[in-house]
């Protein structure tokens, strides 16, 4: 599967410009998917120039590189096509989407289940009460 990630509030807290705090087990799930799952990580960011290759810097240091950089292919020039670009992921990940971006830990479970995520319900008093792993793998 090619997985589209945001970088900034998604791999690290918001301080755009800035390189922002790292989001807790962010880089360690990519690199599960990564090398683990055998997903595609597209890095989709509106970082250019500097502050792109500063990001593509920091996942590099700590051991995430992607299959390509905001193109379907790594030969792809995503400026190619007048701005208007279609990426062609499966699955994006992203702190922008509707309902906020879920703990990483979720996110991976999500992804290599193959299982949605469903919001915690009380159980009803006659039914054993469900554990947060059985809500994770059901």
């Amino acid at each position: 599967m090619t997985i589209a990630v945001d970088f900034d509030g998604t791999i690290v807290t918001h301080a755009y410009p800035a390189i922002g705090k790292p989001i807790p087990f962010a880089i360690e799930s990519l690199k599960q998917l990564q090398k683990v799952d055998q997903h595609q990580l597209i890095l989709w960011t509106c970082r250019e120039g500097q502050l792109l290759q500063d990001a593509l810097d920091y996942c590099h240091e700590r051991g995430l590189d992607f299959y390509a950089v905001n193109s379907n292919f790594p030969e792809e020039d995503p400026n190619d096509g007048g701005g208007a670009h279609k990426l062609t992921a499966d699955l994006f990940i992203d702190d922008r989407n509707l309902g906020g971006l879920p703990d990483w830990g979720i996110i991976y479970n999500m992804i290599h289940t193959g299982k949605c995520f469903t919001p915690y319900q009380p159980a009803q008093p006659e039914k054993r009460k469900e554990s947060f792993l059985d809500r994770l793998f059901g």
